[in-house]
């Protein structure tokens, strides 16, 4: 998009999601906190709330809804609709909500999209309701390669919101050609001008597949020779830094060649600097996505149904998905965006926000990992770090 006004802001909803931890009033939320919640999980008394029909509140991620949709889904359905953009930190909204659901009572909103790791998270400790599916008939539009999800294996529990990708990201005047594979990274004329996400699932994710490594069923074991090659190339200097999403200036101006990034990131990027160009590795790529996920008690179980089969309407979605400009899991949308023309036809034929078939094959989302490996692969990556 041109229209600088839907562009994302500096600061974007994936800035958050690379943390191993954070400070939140004195207490920091590590994985292991994480884990130390699952013992509340036999505590919950809740067998769901759903009594409320008239009201909805989704707390979701800034800038990642447009700017009609919450008035036109209120206004078709009557349902008195609460949006907000207070989900800033995964770790921070689970150490929000875990001293009640751990107890078996509710939360505020009835709707949430928290990461595809913590959706798994949430699902696992029985946090979450099933949705409602036969109240979801637009849930058919959901792409197939998100269906029974790692972080949700029987798809009974959550629909993604939006989705992107985690590959190499580089500049092409730097560089002085294309990059096709993690192999290139390694080029000796790029010595301390490489990056790596401090997200480590994406980094030892795009890293692993590489090098063979099934990163649909990791474990601290089978990522430690990634993490193990990932030090040899610190250790050389080949790899400068390691970046939250704060590499985006560094890459425009050339003082990163190249890095693994996000692909979200790269789109807006190279609208204004044409060099910075997104490749999904040979060897593959990650996909994450934000899910969709009513929590456990919610008052409003059906209003929420609606919602999601609301913007799983591919007329719907297109519209979220035309100024998000993010993977939109809802199959027809492509089909709409050409069919409007314009720069909404010139998005349908973004290769980041709509792969190829062929380059899905090579798409694969990061494991859930059991509360041991989480704890121990967050211990040694925060080392790799130099932290």
């Amino acid at each position: 998009m041109t229209n600088q006004s839907h562009r994302r802001p500096g600061v974007s909803r994936r800035q958050f999601l690379g943390r191993g931890g954070m400070a939140l009033g004195g207490l920091t939320i590590m994985p292991s906190f994480l884990a130390a919640c699952g013992s509340d999980d036999e505590g919950s008394g809740s067998s769901g709330g759903g009594s409320d029909t008239k009201s909805l509140y989704f707390a979701n991620w800034p800038s990642y809804m447009d700017e009609e949709t919450v008035d036109l889904f209120a206004k078709e359905t009557g349902i008195d609709f609460r949006y907000t953009e207070e989900y800033n930190d995964n770790y921070e909204y689970f150490a929000k909500i875990q001293p009640l659901l751990s107890t078996g009572k509710r939360i505020d909103p009835d709707l949430l999209a928290p990461t595809n790791w913590l959706a798994g998270r949430l699902i696992s400790l029985g946090w979450t309701e099933k949705l409602p599916f036969d109240k979801i008939p637009n849930a058919k539009n959901l792409s197939p390669e998100y269906k029974n999800p790692t972080w949700d294996p029987s798809g009974e529990h959550s629909l993604p919101w939006q989705a992107g990708l985690a590959g190499i990201a580089y500049n092409a005047k730097a560089a002085g050609r294309e990059l096709t594979s993690v192999e290139d990274l390694w080029d000796p004329a790029f010595k301390g001008k490489i990056g790596m996400l401090s997200e480590y699932r994406d980094t030892l994710g795009v890293i692993g597949m590489s090098m063979g490594v099934d990163i649909t069923k990791a474990t601290a074991s089978n990522m430690q020779p990634v993490i193990d090659a990932i030090q040899e190339k610190v250790d050389s200097g080949q790899i400068g830094r390691f970046h939250g999403n704060d590499y985006l200036d560094d890459l425009a101006t050339g003082n990163l060649v190249a890095c693994i990034g996000w692909s979200g990131d790269i789109a807006q990027l190279a609208l204004d600097n044409p060099d910075c160009k997104f490749v999904i590795p040979d060897s593959g790529a990650t996909l994450w996505a934000d899910v969709m996920v009513i929590p456990k008690g919610a008052d409003s179980v059906e209003p929420a149904a609606k919602f999601i089969d609301y913007v799983y309407d591919p007329e719907n979605a297109a519209r979220i998905a035309e100024f998000v400009q993010f993977i939109s899991p809802v199959e027809g949308v492509r089909e709409v965006l050409e069919a409007k023309g314009g720069e909404a036809a010139a998005l349908a034929a973004n290769p980041l926000m709509f792969p190829s078939d062929e380059d899905k094959k090579r798409l694969k989302s990061f494991g859930q990992l059991s509360d041991a490996d989480e704890e121990a692969l967050d211990a040694a990556f925060s080392k790799l770090q130099g932290n």
